[in-house]
C-alpha cells in the first residue's frame, strides 16, 4: 500500500514537472534523495532538465527548512514538544540537534546537512536561537545545491533503474561526508584562532 502511495505521489510529481520537484522536496512525505533521484530520472527521459532540476530542488529544499526554522522561531520549545512528532521530529532528534548548534554554532546549520536526520532537525535550533534568517538562508542554500546535483545527478545516470540510488549513491555519499567533515574541521580551527585573538585582544 505505501509503494502504490508513493507511486501515486512520484507520478504527481511527473505532472508539476519543475515545481511537482519543489513541492515533493517542501513537503517531503517521501525522502528529499528519491524525489531528486526521480528528477534525475525525468531529465534522462528528457521530460526537463540538469539545471531547473537542481534549481528547483535547491529552491524546495530552502522552502521546507525555512519551515521548520519558523517553528522554531516563533512556535517555541513547547510547540515542538508537543507538536514536533507531526512533522517526523522527536525530542531526542531536537535536543541532539539544538547541543550541536549551541556547542558549535551557526556554522552546523551548513554542517548537518550532510548528515542523516540532522539535516533536517538542525533548523529547529538555528530557529530557536533566533538565527539572523538571512545567513541560515545562505548556509542552507550551499548545502543543499550540491546535494540536489549530486541526487539528480545519480538518477539521471541511473535511468530505467533509478529505485536502485541507494546503492549508488553509497560510494559518492562517503566522500561528500569526508569534504563536508574536512570543511567542519577548518570552521573549528577559524573560529578557535578568532575567538584566541579576542582573548589576547581583551
Amino acid at each position: 500500500m505505501l509503494s502504490d502511495i508513493i507511486s501515486n505521489l512520484l507520478h504527481w510529481i511527473e505532472g508539476l514537472g519543475y515545481f511537482g520537484i519543489m513541492l515533493g522536496l517542501m513537503v517531503e512525505v517521501i525522502p528529499s534523495e528519491i524525489v531528486l533521484a526521480y528528477a534525475g530520472y525525468l531529465v534522462s527521459q528528457g521530460h526537463i532538465n540538469f539545471v531547473g532540476a537542481v534549481i528547483f530542488g535547491t529552491i524546495g529544499a530552502l522552502i521546507a527548512q525555512i519551515f521548520l526554522y519558523w517553528i522554531g522561531r516563533y512556535g517555541g520549545r513547547p510547540v515542538l514538544d508537543r507538536y514536533g512528532k507531526y512533522i517526523f521530529m522527536t525530542k531526542k532528534h531536537i535536543d541532539a540537534s539544538e547541543a550541536w548548534f549551541l556547542k558549535y554554532g551557526s556554522g552546523m546549520v551548513f554542517f548537518a546537512r550532510f548528515v542523516p536526520v540532522a539535516r533536517q532537525a538542525i533548523s529547529i535550533p538555528a530557529g530557536l536561537a533566533k538565527m539572523k534568517l538571512s545567513k541560515f538562508i545562505l548556509l542552507t542554500t550551499l548545502a543543499s545545491i550540491p546535494w540536489s546535483i549530486l541526487f539528480i545527478y545519480l538518477g539521471k545516470a541511473l535511468g530505467e533503474n533509478w529505485e536502485d540510488i541507494d546503492k549508488k549513491a553509497e560510494p559518492y555519499a562517503m566522500p561528500l561526508l569526508l569534504a563536508a567533515l574536512a570543511l567542519l574541521i577548518a570552521y573549528f580551527l577559524i573560529k578557535w584562532i578568532f575567538s584566541n585573538k579576542k582573548k589576547k585582544g581583551a
